[in-house]
């Protein structure tokens, strides 16, 4: 009997769901055991019944096997639709980093409110300025974004952004299998080949402005590591999984590009920021030099790691719903 499966995307773009389909052959194998019975990307299914009229006044996720939700959590939909699926689901899978850790969209957690809606719709130099929205069937805007896991309990997390589809390919048949996934626990310097000549030759990081220097003709092996040129590269602090299973390298250093951290922390718990302000330290970089320091959280940004002043709670206090 096929397994059946619920996906559902919150604050995403959808490139979670690309990857997916990326899966290309291996999705073909493994979707004659798979049954879709909620997945707003691909089927239509209502959450209100088919009509949305009649008896069904809360939200009607079918029951499943397994749960895939992809994106944050930020406003009050969000959270209703997590939640459902959360109850629906016997097995719930964090699919990408917005998910495991916020993602991009959670950069806003730097900002307030006001401060959103004033670039949102007053602020930006593309805009017709305009009032909030004040419609009060639009829903309710959260304290801040979220992780998934900060609102409902995961089973297994797959960060990425997105996701590269041989983790999602594992996941996937781990579950049919009935095992455990294997899946990357190392970070991306554990992954990168390029040539390291050893800590002190660089006392200050920059932006990433101008190439490193590299000789295009030849491999990425014969690269010296960006860090050590002095470019800001997250690949210390973030978990490796971009490479894929089938031994390539990272893919923003193959392109010769320092890491950005899209992966997450190597630990679901790890704090990107100051892991990586502790490497450059151990490294003999000056880390005052470090400019825009929540850059560092660009991808990890939930679990209360960016916060704006004004929402900080007193001491011993713990962040509300």
């Amino acid at each position: 009997m096929p397994v059946k499966v619920a996906e559902e995307w919150l604050g995403s773009c959808s490139g979670c769901e690309i990857s997916i389909l990326n899966l290309g052959e291996t999705l073909l194998t493994v979707l004659p055991q798979l049954e879709f019975v909620h997945i707003p990307v691909l089927m239509d299914h209502k959450y209100f019944g088919q009509t949305g009229q009649g008896d069904v006044h809360h939200l009607d996720i079918p029951p499943a096997t397994v749960g895939i939700i992809s994106g944050n959590i930020r406003n009050q939909e969000h959270l209703e639709v997590a939640m459902a699926m959360r109850a629906s689901c016997d097995v719930l899978i964090a699919l990408g980093t917005c998910a495991t850790h916020g993602g991009i969209p959670a950069l806003i957690n730097a900002c307030s409110d006001a401060e959103l809606f004033e670039r949102y719709y007053r602020g930006s130099e593309s805009t017709d300025a305009a009032a909030d929205p004040d419609d009060p069937n639009l829903p309710r805007m959260l304290p801040r974004t979220y992780a998934l896991d900060e609102k409902v309990k995961v089973d297994l997390y797959l960060p990425g952004c997105p996701p590269h589809p041989d983790q999602i390919a594992e996941a996937i048949t781990a579950l049919l299998e009935g095992r455990a996934p294997v899946l990357p626990s190392k970070s991306v310097c554990d992954t990168c080949p390029t040539r390291r000549e050893g800590k002190g030759a660089v006392k200050q990081v920059r932006r990433f402005l101008q190439n490193p220097q590299y000789d295009p003709a030849k491999p990425l092996a014969e690269m010296r590591c960006l860090l050590e040129q002095g470019l800001l590269c997250m690949g210390p602090v973030t978990r490796a999984g971009c490479a894929g299973a089938h031994g390539e390298s990272p893919r923003c250093l193959s392109a010769r590009v320092p890491c950005r951290g899209c992966y997450g922390p190597v630990r679901q718990d790890g704090n990107q920021m100051l892991d990586m302000l502790n490497a450059l330290a151990s490294n003999g970089i000056d880390i005052k030099g470090v400019i825009d320091r929540p850059s560092l959280l660009r991808f990890s940004g939930a679990h209360g790691r960016l916060m704006n002043p004004s929402r900080r709670l007193p001491a011993g206090q713990k962040q509300g719903a």
